[in-house]
This record gives C-alpha cells, structure tokens and sequence, in this order.
C-alpha cells in the first residue's frame, strides 16, 4: 500500500433544495469520511490505498462498504459490526456559500474501534500512514486505536501525514488541544488549516504556525489557506503557492481532504515539495466545483489537464 489511514465514514444526507432542514422534503445520500474522502482521491489518481475502520452490520454500512469498495480503497481490514449501527450525518445548504453539518455518530460503530483492530502485519509495508484529528475525537478506545497505529508506524520507520481536521462539536476543547498537540509531535509531515493553527499556537500568521510546528519535532509543515492557497516549509525549502481560481464555489466540504490526496500523491512519487503542494491546491479547488465530498476528486488526466489549462491562462497566479 502506498498509504493506508483510519476513521469513520459516514452516509451523508443532502437536501435538493438550500435553506434550513425543517423545509427539506427530498434528500440525496452519498458516502462522506475524512480519510475515504483522501484515500479515494489518491486512489483515483493511481495509488494503492487500504482503510482500516468499523461499519454497522447494516443497509449504510453495506452502501459505504460497497462505494469505497468500488473507488479503488482496499476494506479487507473493516469491520462490521452488529451491535452499533454506521453513522449518518445531514448537510444543510443555507445558501450559497454557507454549509451546516449535523452529525449522528454517537455510539456509532467506528466510536468501538479498538486497538485490536490494528493489523501490524497489514501496516508494516506501507509507504505512509495519514491521521486526521476527527478519528481521536470519537471516544477514548478510538483514540487509543489511533495512538497504537502511531506507535506501530514510529517501529517499522514509516512517515505519518496527520491532518489536525479540527471538529469542535466532537469533544472538549481542552481535550482536543493535548491528544492533537500530542499526534503533532509524533508526526513528520503536518497539514492544518489556519483554524487549526490558531487553535493550536494562537497565531494566524503561518510562518509562525510552521516555525511552532518544527519546534515540536515536525520536518514538514504545510498550512492550508483556502482559496488563497498555501505556505509550507521544511529543513530546506519554504514558500507560498497561490490557489487555484474557481469560477463558481459549489460546495467547499471536502476541499481540504482532496488537498492532502494531491499533496499525498506528489509524495509518493517524490516530487518536489513546492509541486505537490501545487498539486494538493488542484485537487483542493476542483472538490468545491461539484456538490459532494469525493465526487469532485479527479483522476490524473482530469487533474493534469485542469492544472494546465489554468496555468496557461494565468488564472492561479
């Protein structure tokens, strides 16, 4: 496996009309999880990639299982559960730009994830292990699973990409500030948001996000600054990628786990950094062009071909 990560997925409901849910009468379901939601996208663009979680034995967790399935993603290490069902959650479109999400996780299956559910065998070899913060957030035995997989990855050398992915209505603000803190030190590549960073360090100004971060152990920190683009900095090289122009923003849930599939990808081929952060910022905008967090993640061609024809245009510098 190229990379391989744990989390929850959930069914997403979204009404077909804006405006607030008391009004919706008709709904479309789609699959939704942070790190399906990157593991797809890598996989679309030629990775192999494996997810490790739990799914209610039940008619949701058999639409995820077949869709991240059917995406590409090895699921020989989810688990289905009979006892706690698969998590859903609703997305309501106030209007144009804004976007409410209201979760039903709690209890959820993927909230039961136990360290035992961890395969040591089935993460050795992998190439890199992505985290995002939402998975600790679900209860102490997913927290606990997420550590164990940092533990197992520190032993067999392997590089961990963690994305703090702040979710402020999962848990305790204190509580949340120490685990993510923690997995931040235990991390070699670090991809916040200018929430998360401010959260974290209390300071908007990126550079002085990634100085704190390499203070704290990080050898690459790359900081998402949405439409604008992105700075990121390492032992040897630092610098700014402006973003890529979208004429008409559909739908922005999902942008930043399409940014770590492109910055991912670049990675793995061992790319320069600068490109994929470049890369990260393309599939990050081509995801707001299309309502749905996985079904705006392009595939090479898609991706290289709107790459080119920005760039041509001088749209994103």
């Amino acid at each position: 496996m190229d990379v391989i990560s744990i989390g929850e997925t959930m069914v997403a409901f979204t009404p077909n009309e804006d405006g607030p849910l008391r009004y919706a009468k008709n709904y479309t379901t789609r699959i939704a999880g942070a790190e399906t939601n990157t593991l797809i996208g890598l996989a679309k663009l030629g990775k192999k990639t494996g997810w490790i979680s739990r799914l209610g034995k039940d008619e949701f967790g058999a639409m995820i299982l077949s869709s991240v399935r059917g995406e590409g993603v090895d699921v020989s290490e989810v688990k289905l559960d009979a006892e706690a069902p698969t998590g859903l959650f609703f997305k309501e479109r106030a209007n144009e730009t804004r976007v409410n999400v209201s979760y039903y996780r709690n209890a959820s299956a993927a909230s039961f994830l136990q360290p035992r559910d961890i395969n040591e065998n089935y993460l050795k070899n992998v190439g890199f292990l992505y985290l995002t913060g939402i998975t600790p957030a679900l209860s102490e035995s997913a927290s606990n699973t997420v550590f164990y997989a940092v533990k197992l990855a520190r032993k067999h050398h392997i590089p961990i990409v963690f994305d703090p992915n702040l979710r402020t209505k999962l848990w305790d603000k204190d509580l949340a500030k120490q685990t993510l803190l923690e997995l931040v030190k235990q991390s070699d590549i670090v991809l916040p948001g200018v929430r998360e960073g401010y959260f974290l360090f209390g300071t908007k100004d990126e550079k002085k996000m990634a100085e704190s971060l390499h203070q704290l152990g990080v050898k690459t920190a790359i900081i998402k600054l949405g439409a604008i683009g992105a700075y990121y900095s390492s032992k040897s090289d630092s610098g700014y990628i402006s973003g890529y122009q979208i004429e008409r923003v559909v739908d922005p849930v999902g942008a930043g786990d399409g940014f770590a599939a492109g910055v991912l990808s670049g990675l793995i081929e061992e790319i320069p950094l600068c490109e994929s952060v470049r890369r990260g910022c393309a599939v990050g905008a081509m995801v707001t062009a299309v309502n749905g967090d996985i079904e705006g993640l392009p595939d090479r061609e898609s991706l290289f071909r709107f790459m080119e024809q920005l760039e041509d245009d001088d749209v994103s510098r």
